[in-house]
């Protein structure tokens, strides 16, 4: 019976850490078996209702066509036509890290270090480099308005849900036995932990630990390989409450927003810090190609 009653306790104790902290417990005698307790399995995070019926409307959506083809097709002709001042083509003159003018599997495996730019770049900030550094477009103009917003598209959202869309079905492999990779992870890995702003929040606020939620949102944990899936899949991606296309980079600048920080310059180093820690993670996990955003 007394052992019961010690079990009970503790059950009550661990799902109950504020009674724990005002009633502390008396120390439970030892059990008579000297063998440890194996540890119970992690629980399985359910889906809610509304996530459920929102990824079965994905689902039919990208049956009957997703919407995200057409600004592939887009890139696909951008990345293939000569243009700029330079009158030059994306497929004879950028090299996305297998080669010039390469693009199968290119997205999986970035962020990665360039040397020719001497950084660690994710898809979209060594596009646009390759635009301006090939082709002659000016960065200030390619800076000026980087997000999709009503009926506009950049070019380079296209051209990156084009490069993104030939790595369909493979495999995530951020190349993280490179040192010059592995520093810029090592910085993203800080980032999500500064806390700042007015809320004090930092990256981690949200997306540090399982089981977290904003309304109907859930919110995966980047620093577990399931987490980081779920954070980086689907991206670029068309997001219905607006209709437009809209890319990783654009993501991270809206999660700045939310917590209330200055807005971080486009192309950075830190959203590519970010980026690359939260890639990393995913690494092993299969894409799925641009996907459907709420």
């Amino acid at each position: 019976m007394r052992q019961a009653l010690v079990a009970a306790a503790a059950f009550a104790l661990a799902i109950s850490p504020a009674i724990a902290q005002d009633k502390p417990a008396a120390a439970a005698k030892p059990a008579a078996s000297k063998k440890a307790a194996k540890p119970s399995a992690a629980p399985v995070e359910e889906k809610d209702a509304a996530t459920l019926e929102f990824e079965k409307f994905r689902a039919k959506m990208i049956e009957e066509g997703n919407p995200a083809e057409l600004f592939e097709a887009q890139g696909e002709e951008m990345w293939k036509t000569k243009r700029g001042p330079n009158n030059v083509s994306l497929a004879e003159s950028c090299d996305l890290g297998l080669g010039v003018g390469v693009v199968k599997g290119a997205y999986v495996q970035m962020p990665r270090y360039f040397a020719d730019a001497g950084k660690v770049m994710d898809a979209e900030r060594r596009i646009v480099w390759c635009m301006v550094e090939k082709q002659g477009f000016k960065e200030a103009d390619l800076h000026a308005k980087p997000f999709a917003s009503g009926t506009y598209t950049p070019e380079q959202t296209s051209l990156v849900t084009y490069v993104a869309a030939n790595s369909k079905d493979m495999k995530f492999a951020v190349p993280m036995k490179d040192p010059h990779v592995k520093d810029v992870y090592e910085v993203g890995k800080e980032v999500v932990k500064h806390r700042a702003g007015p809320y004090d929040f930092s990256c981690n606020t949200c997306h540090g630990a399982d089981g977290k939620r904003i309304r109907m949102q859930q919110l995966p944990n980047i620093s577990t390989q399931k987490g980081a899936a779920m954070a980086v899949l689907g991206w670029p991606g068309y997001r219905m409450t607006g209709n437009v296309m809209l890319t990783h980079q654009w993501r991270m600048g809206d999660c700045f927003r939310q917590q209330r920080f200055p807005e971080p310059k486009y192309a950075s180093d830190t959203v590519t810090a970010l980026l690359t820690y939260m890639t990393a993670n995913a690494n092993g996990v299969t894409y799925t190609g641009p996907g459907i955003k709420r």
